[in-house]
């Protein structure tokens, strides 16, 4: 009986508004079942077949189908772990906690390594340290992260951060330039995706201040 009730849920489903041929079929198809059931058990079959054949119709009434809309506080359960490798990398590496964050890390450390080509480029808890302390990268806290889009396997996030004090983290403009040249910069797009062993990675550096 259940097998029958979930084969008839999702046949509904696919038949549409073909639904009452489907039933049709179903209930000559279960009217025989029960009959041969019972049979041997010399026990009455008619009342019993239409009984279980309107049960089953019931079973096999469309549901609606639930929605979840990716937003900032309510994404579906794959986007919402990667957000959550996402925060949690941030807050291992604003806690210095670099070996455990270098974990959730996936892309290059080309760029560390040509800030600090004095260190071993297998160490890299020593390139964090430095990159995040002497560097110049903006190991801050994430303020907030929003869900942008999938590209693919890969969820892109925009992410806000928090200075220690509190406030928003802007990126102003540098070098020489001005806010026309370089319009500041608060919301910095962050690319999270399964590693080769299906683990959820971050692949791009924390925010870079010269």
């Amino acid at each position: 009986m259940m097998a029958m009730a979930k084969f008839c849920y999702y046949g509904v489903h696919k038949v549409g508004w073909n639904r009452l041929i489907f039933y049709y079929v179903l209930y000559h198809e279960c009217s025989t079942k029960t009959a041969e059931r019972h049979s041997q058990m010399k026990f009455p079959i008619q009342h019993t077949s239409i009984f279980l054949s309107i049960i089953l119709l019931i079973s096999c009434a469309p549901r609606p189908l639930a929605t979840t809309e990716p937003t900032p506080t309510s994404l579906p359960s794959t986007a919402s772990e990667a957000q959550e490798v996402l925060i949690t990398f941030f807050q291992l590496m604003n806690s210095k906690n670099y070996a455990v964050g270098d974990v959730l890390y996936g892309g290059n450390y080309e760029t560390m390594q040509s800030w600090n080509p004095d260190v071993d480029p297998s160490d890299h808890v020593t390139l964090w340290s430095k990159a995040c302390e002497q560097n110049g990268l903006q190991c801050l806290l994430a303020r907030t992260v929003t869900l942008k889009e999938l590209q693919g396997d890969t969820f892109v996030f925009q992410v806000e951060f928090s200075n220690p004090d509190g406030s928003l983290f802007v990126l102003g403009p540098c070098c020489g330039a001005n806010e026309n040249e370089m319009p500041p910069v608060s919301k910095f797009e962050y690319q999270v995706t399964r590693n080769s062993n299906g683990k959820f990675v971050v692949m791009d550096l924390p925010p870079y201040v010269p």
